[in-house]
């Protein structure tokens, strides 16, 4: 087996001051220090959010996982687009899990938003993507999930799970271990929206892999068309529940459109919601976003710049990011405790990735001289990554060159401990239960009430009735 995929298990003290019980009524005060621990992440000591209730230790592993975005414009992959997929998915360095999400797949037109669902470009692009993974093999394995994907149903991993799919014959299993290395693990469109998780095969054989689920939220026209909102994808590995989600948030630079991008926002963390069914009964799981352990949430999310096209673009000729980022919507947000209080994004070292004035052109659109028909549109960081939870530590975050579209692709390498967890119930994982403490009085912020309500959604004092142990 690669040495890359060797289990890399170590014991990690927990700090006494930190606890799964938060208070996210107010954010840290500022006289909190930062204290990091030995994986490198940082954690604000606040008495708010300090309780002696936590185990001593935990037992952990790590894996690595490599998170994509890109708007692709309403284009269909050929087969040129391999060179640039290639860089784009890094796969020199490779990771345990890729997580990919595109916006438009499809022309945004009313034929597109209205009608059914059309499977063919989001099967092009998972049979180009797994070739891309498995080395230009032309595996057939992709073929049975791409022809039924994840839905709102609860897929089990266990060990050698590739039983518990639609690959069962002792032919596919044959094909998997000549030529897959990668396995498309869950894949959902909705209009334009696509998510497609692929993760290496060997994970089978060291974890257990469960409780896989999607959800799709469409909050465009009328707020409730597909033309704009969000597919995401909810899974456990080992002890610890991992949320992954793909947004396209309202278009527009004026003053005011970041208004319905934060609207929007708000709606996919109300709306999203993972069904739980008679067999999870006796495993308390997440139903919501902010219930998970790790969340990552990236997309074409649409946040300009409150800056002017001629003063954004002379930054960006000196490339001077860090003065163009004090103009970024989203950071606004981020600092100022919005829709996003409390989540992380990595150091932006690249320039903005929206928009390019025709395909296979360098030049944002808008530059003089100035070209018939083209808009005009201030430069931004439309495509982004953003994460939330604890044991997540960034590697990389960059653009990709591809000219295949008016956006460029944006990608982050990260690390994540998983807890390696004993269950009590053969072939099951253990989710802990995630409790959050209710503040006094109404709620200061969205994150605040949207994680009370999956603390309400969860059982607390119920008992299994197979098994009558309290969940």
């Amino acid at each position: 087996m690669d040495n890359h995929y060797k289990p890399r298990i170590k014991t990690r003290k927990i700090p006494h001051w930190f606890s799964r019980k938060h208070n996210y009524s107010k954010p840290p005060s500022s006289n909190s220090k930062h204290i990091s621990d030995e994986s490198g992440d940082e954690y604000d000591e606040d008495l708010s959010f300090m309780s002696s209730e936590i185990d001593p230790c935990i037992l952990t592993d790590e894996l690595r996982i490599f998170v994509a975005t890109w708007n692709v414009a309403g284009r269909s992959p050929v087969g040129s687009l391999a060179v640039d997929l290639d860089e784009w998915l890094n796969v020199k360095e490779s990771a345990d899990i890729y997580v990919l999400g595109f916006q438009e797949i499809v022309p945004l037109k009313a034929k597109t938003v209205i009608g059914g669902e059309d499977m063919t470009e989001a099967t092009n692009w998972n049979l180009l993507i797994g070739q891309i993974l498995n080395n230009k093999c032309a595996c057939r394995w992709t073929t049975p999930m791409l022809e039924d994907p994840v839905n709102c149903e609860n897929y089990n991993y266990f060990n050698n799970a590739l039983g518990e799919t639609s690959m069962t014959s002792v032919e596919d299993e044959e094909v998997v271990n000549r030529c897959g290395r990668y396995t498309l693990m869950a894949s959902k469109k909705m209009v334009g929206v696509l998510i497609s998780v692929w993760i290496n095969t060997s994970l089978f054989e060291k974890y257990n892999i469960s409780r896989v689920k999607v959800s799709a939220v469409a909050c465009g026209i009328m707020g409730y068309l597909g033309n704009k909102g969000s597919v995401a994808v909810s899974m456990s590995i080992q002890g610890t529940s991992f949320c992954f989600v793909v947004a396209h948030l309202a278009s527009g630079e004026k003053k005011g459109d970041e208004g319905r991008r934060n609207h929007q926002v708000s709606e996919i963390f109300k709306r999203t919601t993972f069904t739980r069914q008679f067999r999870d009964e006796c495993t308390p799981q997440p139903l919501t976003i902010l219930g998970h352990d790790q969340i990552f949430w990236f997309g074409d999310l649409n946040y300009r710049l409150y800056l002017e096209n001629d003063l954004a673009r002379e930054l960006i000729k000196k490339q001077d990011w860090s003065s163009l980022q004090e103009f970024d919507q989203l950071r606004q947000e981020l600092g100022d405790g919005g829709v996003f209080q409390g989540w992380r994004e990595g150091n932006i070292k690249f320039a903005p990735t929206y928009k390019y004035s025709t395909f296979n052109s360098n030049r944002y659109s808008g530059t003089l001289p100035s070209r018939a028909g083209e808009k005009q549109r201030t430069p931004a960081w439309c495509d982004r990554i953003l994460w939330y939870g604890k044991g997540v530590k960034q590697h990389s975050y960059f653009r990709s060159e591809s000219k295949f579209s008016d956006h460029r692709p944006v990608s982050a390498l990260f690390s994540t401990q998983i807890e390696l967890i004993k269950s009590d119930v053969p072939n099951t994982v253990s989710f802990k239960h995630k409790e959050h403490e209710r503040g006094k009085g109404e709620a200061s912020s969205t994150l605040h009430s949207l994680m009370s309500k999956e603390s309400e959604a969860l059982p607390s004092n119920k008992k299994c009735p197979r098994t009558n142990k309290r969940l």
